[in-house]
């Protein structure tokens, strides 16, 4: 009669014992990346807190580190070579947290909340398409075939630059500008155009390949640069980031601009080698 545990051997060298998967040692280098993200993820949750407490300065502060380190994370995995599947899937769910969590909790305890469950709805649609501009991204198939300039261009607006310009509001607030009965309307309708501009098709520059290659001579200016810019930011916070989000809003028009003429380019590339072709054939 069968019985549900078989009996073995121990010592059995004949092949059929079993054997045990041995653990392999994890270089550093895979590690750190997502050390990376998971002190982005710490920002992020941390920014949530910070909001529910209405300490807005420090959620919003929070949620720049997460921004900051989201663009170190896959740099540092790129040039360690230590890009992975997992880092990719945990990178995504902490871009949701931070760019798309952390910014609607903080708007609606900041205002939204006065317009009760029409602020929740905004809340929820931002954060919803936050969710959504991310799963677009990560399903997307890069097609080999496809010229150079489209890798300068993302379709919609990334998340973390949705976070950053959806918080345009509370920067005007520390900017004094007035807190009125029609903050509250404006806001809601604000975050909801915000959130749908990152679920369009519209064509945002990436700057995926800006700083890949720097100059030589272009490297002292670059250092006295950062330096300024970290200085304003501690500075001047509200002034650069409501500055930085309006430069962004109106440089989307530009963007989809510069993405027409190449397009425009490339199909008038495409029609006069196709009449070469003909030409070459008659």
């Amino acid at each position: 009669m069968e019985t549900i545990f078989p009996p073995f051997d121990p010592d059995d060298e004949g092949g059929h014992r079993p054997r045990l998967r041995q653990v392999r040692q994890i270089p550093i280098r895979m590690i750190l990346p997502n050390l990376v993200t998971l002190l982005a993820l710490c920002a992020g949750l941390t920014a949530i807190r910070m909001a529910i407490e209405a300490r807005y300065g420090e959620a919003i502060s929070m949620i720049v580190i997460a921004a900051v380190l989201d663009g170190i994370d896959g740099r540092v995995a790129r040039l360690l070579r230590s890009t992975s599947r997992f880092g990719a899937e945990l990178d995504s769910l902490t871009d949701f947290v931070n760019f798309g969590v952390a910014p609607a909790i903080l708007l609606y305890v900041w205002t939204l909340d006065e317009v009760r469950s029409l602020g929740w709805i905004a809340a929820l649609v931002f954060a919803i398409c936050a969710a959504l501009r991310l799963a677009r991204f990560n399903v997307s198939i890069d097609n080999p075939n496809k010229p150079d300039w489209q890798a300068n261009f993302f379709v919609g607006v990334p998340a973390p630059a949705g976070a950053l310009i959806v918080l345009l509001p509370v920067y005007l607030e520390y900017l004094d500008l007035p807190h009125n009965s029609f903050t509250a309307p404006l806001v809601l309708v604000y975050t909801i155009a915000v959130g749908l501009l990152m679920v369009s098709r519209l064509p945002t520059w990436s700057g995926k390949k800006f700083g890949a290659r720097v100059p030589r001579e272009a490297v002292l200016p670059l250092f006295v640069l950062v330096v300024v810019l970290a200085a304003s930011l501690l500075s001047y916070p509200w002034h650069l980031l409501a500055a930085g989000a309006f430069i962004y809003l109106a440089a989307l028009p530009i963007g989809w601009r510069a993405w027409k003429k190449h397009r425009r380019e490339d199909q008038a590339a495409a029609a006069g080698s196709t009449e070469t072709e003909i030409g070459d054939s008659i």
